[in-house]
């Protein structure tokens, strides 16, 4: 690993909160830096390459919310919410901009660097399946079936480029959208729980339903005609989420 190559960038304008956090992590082999500032966090992400960072929502006279759009715009990594902010308001708009997860303080140290290796390594994980498919140069223009999982009429899954495929154009997934996506298709025609998405698809205990139905959502947007009456993941209230077989094999997935 070079000199400016950070497995964990802590953004926090608490500095004594800040520096801790990086000492423990860097102390149990997790190279990690930290900042305090907004423009700070700007300045090191042009510098060095780092593959999780984790943000506080107040960072003095500038927003954790504002700096989470702009990396949006250039980076896809791991982005974990850390405030003591508590409104469901704030966990809905910190997923909905960008952010994988929201850890609220305070946070026991132990619990958090184990959070942060599950993540880091499903997303390395995902990364290292992308890069080798890739490597496979699967043409764009095969039929559907085999490589494809039919969604609905002109809409399929498209395991080997880890995409979608809509009308025949590509539409990217985020690598849990498409874990999450994969995972209830391969499960297809049985309630699958909250708890063995937690455990099978995101790999911990310490998710929070919220970042699940934020997921859920975001794919539904991808794939569904209708979000208020969804036809192909479903929703069963109190236990999970479900992808009847017979919505697969309808014309219009409903």
């Amino acid at each position: 690993m070079n000199d400016t190559d950070y497995k964990v960038l802590m953004i926090d304008d608490d500095e004594l909160i800040a520096r801790s956090t990086a000492e423990y992590f860097n102390i149990l082999g997790l190279k990690t830096a930290y900042v305090t500032s907004y423009d700070a966090a700007v300045s090191f992400l042009e510098e060095n390459s780092i593959s999780l960072l984790l943000l506080d929502i107040n960072l003095g006279d500038r927003s954790g919310f504002d700096l989470c759009k702009k990396i949006r715009e250039s980076y896809d990594i791991p982005i974990l919410f850390i405030s003591a902010r508590t409104s469901d308001d704030d966990v809905i708009i910190a997923l909905n901009i960008g952010g994988d997860d929201y850890i609220k303080k305070p946070y026991t140290l132990s619990v958090l660097y184990a959070k942060v290796k599950a993540i880091l390594g499903r997303y390395e994980k995902a990364k290292e399946a992308a890069q080798l498919a890739a490597q496979t140069n699967v043409q764009e223009t095969a039929p559907p079936g085999g490589e494809r999982i039919r969604l609905r009429d002109g809409v399929y899954l498209d395991t080997a480029m880890h995409k979608l495929v809509i009308d025949g154009r590509q539409e990217e997934l985020r690598a849990m959208e498409y874990k999450l996506l994969l995972y209830l298709l391969e499960h297809a025609g049985r309630v699958v729980t909250k708890d063995e998405l937690l455990q099978n698809v995101w790999g911990d205990a310490y998710t929070s339903d919220g970042t699940i139905s934020v997921h859920i959502r975001h794919v539904r947007e991808k794939i569904e005609t209708d979000l208020k009456n969804p036809g192909i993941i479903k929703t069963v209230w109190g236990v999970g989420y479900v992808i009847e077989e017979s919505a697969l094999r309808s014309g219009d997935g409903a």
